[in-house]
């Protein structure tokens, strides 16, 4: 399966289709910086232990790093994430 991740700007969100109308997503703010602010990353249950936000996190990190956008990291899975792979320290505001 293609785990693409793709903006959704009008829903504020990252989102990676899982099959059917499934999806696991990132939300996110901009704040008055135009920082990215992820907020709740979601993966439906059925789907857990797949290792699924670990590759939405890092399509979000490659995407906003490729953008030269920063990400403020306020959900505790990101936040977990940034703390594993260091190599987006230049993706982190702050």
């Amino acid at each position: 399966m293609d785990y693409s991740v793709i903006n959704n700007p009008a829903e504020h969100r990252f989102q990676m289709a899982l099959g059917g109308d499934d999806i696991a997503a990132a939300y996110y703010q901009i704040d008055e910086n135009g920082n990215v602010v992820l907020t709740h990353t979601e993966v439906p249950y059925e789907y857990s232990g797949q290792g699924l936000a670990t590759k939405l996190a890092t399509g979000v990190f490659d995407q906003l790093r490729a953008s030269g956008r920063k990400a403020g990291l306020k959900c505790s899975f990101m936040v977990r994430f940034f703390a594993t792979h260091p190599q987006y320290a230049d993706v982190v505001a702050g």
